[in-house]
């Protein structure tokens, strides 16, 4: 154990002439406790929200989805589609059309999406899972049916259980129309569910079958994605590659996260924004602790005498200081970081957490604490807390021996 570190430990832990040191050298380190431990629970509940987030889309976006780069619909190879789904740790591979369409339910009219989805659809995708009201159904060669998204179903004022009223869809025409004919395609399908998964799904989706979208489209054999289902705990990075060899450079292949990857980037944006904020707070917390080490620099001069008298020169003085002010830090951090995961298992335990949702489809805040936060948190405290110590250690190596005569 090196000189500054043991002589800056029995400074700390030593008794003090001035009890009025001893208190506030506490509330220092109680401020960094509670700064480290505000900095855990608030990129803990940022996790929660980015889990939570990504659970619910996982419910609407495959593993994997592969989309052209350039157009919005193309035609489905059937050797290509094949080659992806022989490739290993493939779970299964669903053809999707998608396309904006006007749906109208009685005297009720709303814009949104209409998706068409093969049968291979509920093996990529588990949206059958999030039907809050009726049931999963697409329909058979003599009818029609449909899932429609919560926003949309209550907009319209669809019940499931009227089974004679018909969801209207309508399309424009892809060809050119005279003036006295029809702009539009018009097509029936019957609702038999409603899915709840995200807001911007459920304002805007109606799902169907793929024979359904193509016959309104007047287009067979054409799709707008190709989405992927893979098996458990296989990675999406190298099967991406794979793929991308598969369908060609016209193709994008995207996972799930950068399928919503705007949403991601705002979270993102919001986490480090409030994570610099409480920052700024310890930096505010670190101007108590530039107080607390200069009054022991004051206390200490007698001693920082000595040790000039025996030969200490300003990097020792300095030094020393500069470790006083880590352990406070080091202090700070441990009794923030048993408090953070102290609180932690606490809101995990209680049934509706410690700060229950009054509404909402979750009933406490989601908390996610990830290994790799706690040494981003505890550099930030340190670096804090260095740029506090610095002063007092500078005006500690200004003082010089002195020899006082009776």
């Amino acid at each position: 154990m090196n000189l500054p570190f043991r002589i800056a430990r029995r400074y700390l832990f030593g008794k003090k002439s001035f009890n009025a040191i001893n208190i506030i050298t506490s509330i220092s380190v109680f401020g960094l406790a509670l700064g480290t431990a505000a900095l855990l629970l608030i990129l803990s509940v940022f996790n929660g929200f980015e889990v939570l987030i990504a659970g619910m889309i996982g419910k609407f976006n495959p593993d994997i989805k592969v989309t052209l780069l350039k157009g919005k619909t193309f035609k489905a190879d059937t050797a290509q589609i094949e080659a992806i789904r022989q490739l290993k740790g493939i779970h299964d591979v669903s053809q999707t059309l998608e396309e904006s369409a006007l749906f109208e339910y009685g005297k009720s009219q709303a814009f949104g999406i209409v998706k068409g989805v093969d049968a291979h659809f509920q093996r990529v995708n588990p949206v059958d899972s999030a039907v809050v009201q009726g049931k999963f159904a697409l329909g058979d060669e003599d009818k029609s049916f449909a899932v429609v998204g919560g926003g949309l179903y209550g907009q319209l004022g669809i019940t499931t259980d009227n089974q004679l009223t018909p969801l209207s869809v309508y399309m424009p025409k892809r060809e050119a129309v005279s003036a006295l004919d029809q702009p539009f395609n018009k097509r029936l399908t019957y609702p038999t569910g409603a899915f709840l998964i995200q807001q911007e799904f459920d304002n805007q989706y109606v799902i169907t079958s793929l024979d359904f979208v193509q016959d309104i489209l007047n287009a067979p054999e054409e799709i707008s994605a190709i989405e992927i289902k893979l098996e458990k705990g296989v990675l999406a990075a190298p099967i991406s590659a794979q793929i991308k060899q598969i369908v060609g450079s016209k193709f994008a292949v995207k996972d799930r996260l950068q399928q919503d990857a705007a949403l991601m980037k705002l979270m993102n944006m919001e986490k480090w924004l409030a994570y610099s904020i409480v920052s700024l707070t310890i930096l505010l917390i670190g101007f108590n602790m530039v107080g607390t080490l200069w009054l022991m620099v004051l206390e200490k001069q007698g001693d920082i005498a000595v040790l000039r008298a025996m030969g200490a020169d300003d990097t020792l003085i300095r030094r020393i200081f500069l470790h006083e002010g880590l352990l406070l830090c080091l202090m700070g951090i441990l009794l923030g970081t048993g408090l953070a995961v102290g609180l932690n298992a606490l809101h995990q335990a209680l049934p509706n957490g410690l700060i229950p949702l009054a509404a909402g489809f979750i009933q406490r805040y989601p908390v996610s604490m990830r290994m790799g936060d706690f040494p981003i948190v505890a550099l930030t405290v340190i670096i804090i807390g260095g740029l506090a110590t610095l002063p007092a250690a500078l005006r500690a190596q200004r003082v010089h021996a002195t020899i006082h005569q009776d």
